[in-house]
């Protein structure tokens, strides 16, 4: 049967994440998704009815499809990230609905770590709070590519124009500011369901698209073989067998990029050089591998290779280095401190690591940097300098998101404590670090 146009954007697949201040309807906004997409089965929504009738409730409170947790349900909150998987006929979707409160924002970090598209709630009678300014900061510096500001409850507000698009102007300038590439703004009511699938009727002077018809049309833009090639090693295969007496494939999961036949590699972090002679997926010999494929490479050398080393194109091999600047959301309960010795993961390397400095700690609400802090407590953002006992093939986080972020690890217990980023913070700081390493360049010294 021939595939069509049509067929294929039914395959494609979007991740996002919702995020807002506490009580902004975030849940709500999902279960409304979930509802008039008729993304839920029948038992779903009974259950749900009986639970809001049991709160004296006389219509079906739609929060309650995301928040499953009993301590969530008896507060009203939203505690944990919760995940929910739904699709229409033009695209499938993977949905994070992450925290409000500011004690969650490590939990927010976790939703949007994947993501391409952000959706962040604004109550149209609070306008932007600190935690929206946060919440939008965290998804600038996860370049999370898309960013949609949803003004809730606009029901409350009769429907104003004026009041949602002075919220708009507000939230655009600062996510901007950020380096957030693309900002859509849609007044939406999720109680009443304005604009979340259906297009509202009280808002006849909004002729943008409802939540729903943005989600299925916003260009997916995760395409990995764009990427960088890499290939972190997870596994030798040597069978040593009667059939297979000279095998050695080293297997994996393409992080990024594409692999060839032919092709010459280089083998990090020792920086061996060799010739990529095989490639196997699926049982079957291929002349062509691209991410996310799990597939084992054969190469022409026998390298002393294990796993955590990186395989990567002879002419476009990331640096290799011992000293790490990144940012850091700290998720765990306990500090991190200077002098403090951790483990540092990279994709399927584990290395010894202790913490040199934390030059400043991020204040969201402001974006003003708070120098020396010593420490990093539970939902701190800040920027860290970690010594490795062993060289890394990292990349910046700004060319990858998949091997330019690492975990750092507590070795006594395995707790992890922290998620990195290599590189620069936003996208702006990059990009103002760049022009001012050009007007150097044009001083002679």
């Amino acid at each position: 049967m021939t595939t069509t146009t049509e067929q294929l954007s039914a395959t494609t697949l979007l991740r996002f994440a919702t995020a807002g201040s506490v009580d902004d309807g975030k849940s709500t906004l999902v279960g409304r998704l979930l509802h008039d997409s008729k993304s839920i089965l029948t038992d779903q929504l009974e259950a749900v009815e009986r639970a809001s009738l049991n709160r004296g409730q006389e219509a079906p409170d739609l929060a309650l499809l995301t928040d499953g947790l009993r301590a969530e349900r008896e507060q009203g909150i939203t505690i944990d990230v919760a995940y929910r998987y739904f699709a229409t006929a033009r695209r499938r979707f993977i949905l994070a609905d992450t925290p409000g409160h500011v004690q969650y924002t490590r939990n927010m970090v976790t939703g949007a770590s994947t993501a391409e598209l952000a959706v962040v709630l604004v109550d149209a009678r609070n306008g932007v709070v600190e935690q929206t300014r946060r919440h939008a900061a965290v998804a600038a510096l996860l370049r999370v590519p898309h960013v949609v500001l949803a003004v809730n409850k606009m029901d409350l507000v009769d429907y104003a124009e004026p009041v949602f698009a002075a919220i708009a102007e507000e939230f655009t300038a600062y996510a901007a500011s950020l380096g957030v590439p693309e900002i859509t703004a849609i007044p939406i009511s999720a109680l009443a369901g304005d604009n979340v699938v259906e297009p509202s009727a009280h808002m006849d002077w909004y002729g943008g698209p409802t939540v729903l018809e943005h989600l299925e049309t916003v260009p997916v833009s995760h395409d990995l073989t764009a990427c960088h090639a890499r290939f972190p090693v997870q596994y030798v295969i040597r069978p040593q067998s009667a059939e297979h007496p000279d095998y050695r494939g080293y297997a994996g999961q393409i992080a990024a990029g594409v692999f060839r036949v032919g092709e010459a590699v280089s083998v990090l972090p020792s920086g061996r050089t060799t010739t990529i002679t095989g490639i196997d997926a699926l049982g079957e010999s291929v002349d062509i591998a691209w991410a996310p494929q799990s597939v084992t490479i054969r190469l022409a050398d026998d390298i002393d290779i294990s796993r955590g080393d990186l395989l990567a194109p002879a002419d476009d091999a990331p640096a290799v280095t011992r000293d790490v600047e990144a940012t850091v959301c700290h998720v765990a309960d306990q500090p991190l401190s200077v002098g403090q010795r951790v483990l540092l993961k990279h994709t399927t390397r584990t290395v010894k690591a202790i913490v040199k400095d934390i030059p400043s700690r991020l204040t969201l609400d402001d974006l003003s940097q708070h120098p020396a802090p010593g420490q990093l407590v539970a939902n701190d953002i800040g920027r860290v300098v970690v010594r490795t006992a062993e060289p890394l093939a990292l990349d910046t986080y700004a060319d990858s998101r998949r091997t330019g972020s690492f975990l750092l690890i507590d070795p006594a217990d395995g707790t992890t404590l922290s998620a990195g980023m290599a590189g620069a913070s936003f996208a702006a700081v990059a990009e103002a670090a760049d022009r001012a390493a050009a007007d150097d360049a044009e001083w002679d010294f």
